[in-house]
């Protein structure tokens, strides 16, 4: 049994993901179907902006829910640490 997501946001991350992950089979049917070159960059480009925004919205939502407004050492050590990500 998984555990549920933890932010409320979450539900909707990994249904962006699950789009992403989606497009990407789709990407890897185009390079077997032999489509043209530029269609799967179009594709790919597309994957990898959805990843890019699911990302940014995971760290922004980390950043907004999980450091302590007090900005404790160790919550400044993991800001830095995870806005590398960016």
């Amino acid at each position: 049994m998984t555990n549920p997501p933890v932010h409320a946001s979450h539900p909707a991350l990994i249904a962006r993901l699950k789009r992403a992950d989606g497009h990407l089979c789709a990407v890897i049917e185009m390079i077997e179907a032999g489509k043209p070159c530029l269609e799967i960059a179009q594709q790919m480009q597309a994957v990898e902006k959805a990843i890019t925004n699911a990302k940014r919205a995971l760290i922004h939502d980390h950043m907004d829910h999980c450091l302590d407004a007090e900005s404790s050492e160790a919550d400044r050590a993991e800001l830095r640490a995870i806005t590398r990500y960016l």
